[in-house]
């Protein structure tokens, strides 16, 4: 039996004691964060945004197996924050439709969640109506027109059914339950209420598809509520994508179990933790790449150098040669060379042990890793 099919649902239960020491140490953890980060002024708060926000988005999409253009997600999120980044370029529809329905979640937290809402949020994510080369019905509920929604894993007919969502005759009364219950001012905990809206959006179902960036969306904005604040510094999506094959075996467990939810509650707050604990490493990136930049700006002498050096401040993947430096630039590799060998001689850059054709560089100082 599903969750949904006891004849108490959704009046879901908890075990506080079980809880409580998690909600403590996490509640902890958002108001240590919430400080610091209030005593590092509206520049490094911004780009600290920026970071979290951009991950958020590439992280909720590869949690269901799409993989977002990473330099596309950077530049749409500082186009809405009005930075100016290096390498900006143009970005597609489906990746502006994700940043959009984040910014919308976090930026008006406080704002009443309605159906119009949640399916602007969905018709965002599919601007052109399809899914890959799967059409995809937006802006209305689900009408199962081929069939039970059903979450399954390996081969097609041969698949294994993990999940049955209700009918979608049921979807518009559950719906409208859910926002209700959303839009409520009661004694639940803010934190704990994200963790059950997360549970219970995913139970239903509503859409064809997009119900898992839906969800982790709604989590975010009740997480802003609770933090009362629209800057992002933490990241549950990052945390979840880590924790990915645990996240759909808790989910699995919890929607074929009766109506105590403890389990999951504990996992969310767990993961949550993680979130918040994992922010540090960010916030010590950003306050790097701002102080290394005030020492270095005027050491750099074309836009090359400034290009590249972000890059390599943001997580260059693979080793810097020659041949990558005149690639990225689209200049030569002896244009190339006199770069390097200028930042080398700064202390900007090093070189890494080897050498020959295949002589690598990195930054001479590389910050907390």
């Amino acid at each position: 039996m599903y969750i949904y099919q006891n004849s108490r649902w959704p009046n879901f239960e908890w075990d506080e004691s079980k809880l409580l020491p998690l909600l403590s140490t996490v509640r902890n953890l958002q108001g240590r964060l919430a400080g610091k980060m209030s005593a590092l002024g509206f520049q490094l708060q911004t780009q600290a945004n920026f970071e979290v926000l951009t991950q958020d988005v590439l992280k909720t999409s590869e949690i269901e197996g799409e993989k977002l253009n990473n330099q596309q997600v950077r530049s749409s999120v500082a186009r809405r924050l009005g930075l100016e980044i290096s390498g900006m370029i143009p970005s597609d529809r489906n990746v502006d439709g994700v940043v959009d329905m984040m910014f919308d979640a976090t930026r008006n937290f406080q704002k009443e969640m309605t159906r119009e809402r949640l399916f602007s949020w969905q018709r965002a994510l599919f601007p052109t109506g399809y899914s890959g080369m799967y059409r995809v019905v937006t802006g209305s509920w689900r009408d199962d027109s081929t069939g039970p929604m059903q979450v399954i894993s390996g081969p097609l007919g041969k698949g294994k059914v993990h999940f049955q969502a209700p009918e979608s005759s049921s979807i518009e009364k559950e719906m409208l339950a859910y926002l209700k219950w959303i839009n409520e001012t009661h004694s639940i905990e803010p934190v704990i209420k994200a963790g059950i809206a997360h549970l219970w959006f995913l139970t239903i179902h509503p859409f064809e598809d997009g119900n898992g960036r839906i969800a982790r969306a709604i989590t975010d904005m009740l997480l802003a509520r609770s933090d009362n604040q629209a800057q992002r510094f933490y990241s549950m999506s990052v945390q979840v994508r880590k924790q990915r094959k645990s996240y759909y075996e808790i989910l699995e467990k919890t929607q074929k179990g009766n109506l105590d939810i403890t389990d999951w509650l504990v996992w969310f707050l767990k993961c949550l933790q993680k979130a918040l604990e994992n922010s540090e490493h960010l916030l010590g990136k950003v306050i790097f790449k701002h102080g290394f930049w005030i020492k270095n700006v005027e050491k750099t002498e074309n836009e090359r150098q400034r290009k590249v050096l972000n890059l390599l401040l943001e997580g260059f993947k693979g080793n810097l040669t020659t041949t990558k430096w005149a690639k990225i630039n689209k200049c030569s590799t002896d244009t190339a060379l006199r770069d390097i060998q200028d930042l080398i001689k700064k202390g900007i850059l090093k070189k890494l042990p080897g050498g020959g054709r295949s002589t690598a560089y990195t930054l001479a100082d590389k910050g907390r890793d």
